[in-house]
């Protein structure tokens, strides 16, 4: 996935902190306890593949997100483009890449706020190894992912082959901003859900 670096610093604004105030209104960080083991190579947990077919919805229970995906393209200096962040319950997902389900690194993106307040991934960093995430696709098919882990990295230390890098299992991504604010510049990093395919169903 030939995705910059910089993929989501335009979700990293922070304008609803900026009039807020951080320290009040900060959205939920993820624990040490919530990252990743040692890859052990084990992916036997992993369900069979499901054939292309874009998706068209993300539902993650346990933080209440039930919001349509937009198609996303790169912005001209390589970065992932974002949904309009007038639309809060927004997000989207990258259509040059893997479809949620198939085999291979599917990517999917979504502010954490806006001028307005919380938006559709608000509450991502609060999501806990072994939940639950369901993509819903054009075929009439649910993706079903179990949720890995839940990291959060500064901007200059994020680390592209983990995150986009090429999966031999179905695997998905969930990013948002996250990590320390500054006035200035906005959220200082992002915070990155890494889940697997457990299942999927129809109907």
């Amino acid at each position: 996935m030939a995705i910059a670096s910089v993929t989501t610093v335009a979700l990293c604004t922070g304008a609803w902190l900026l009039r807020s105030g951080a320290e009040t209104h900060a959205p939920p960080q993820p624990s040490a306890a919530q990252a990743a083991f040692p890859d052990t190579g084990d992916q036997r947990s992993a369900a069979p593949a499901l054939h292309h077919s874009p998706p068209e919805r993300i539902r993650i229970p346990s933080i209440r997100v039930n919001a349509p995906l937009m198609g996303l393209g790169l912005t001209p200096q390589g970065s992932l483009d974002v949904p309009p962040a007038a639309e809060k319950n927004l997000a989207g997902w990258y259509e040059a890449g893997t479809t949620p389900g198939e085999t291979g690194t599917a990517i999917v993106a979504g502010h954490v706020d806006n001028a307005d307040g919380p938006a559709v991934f608000y509450d991502l960093g609060a999501l806990k190894k072994g939940g639950t995430i369901e993509v819903e696709r054009r075929d009439g098919s649910t993706a079903v992912f179990a949720v890995d882990a839940v990291e959060v990295y500064e901007a200059r230390d994020f680390p592209d082959e983990k995150v986009y890098g090429a999966a031999h299992r179905p695997e998905l991504r969930v990013i948002t901003c996250g990590g320390g604010y500054s006035k200035t510049t906005g959220y200082q990093g992002n915070v990155v859900v890494f889940a697997h395919l457990t299942g999927s169903r129809t109907g």
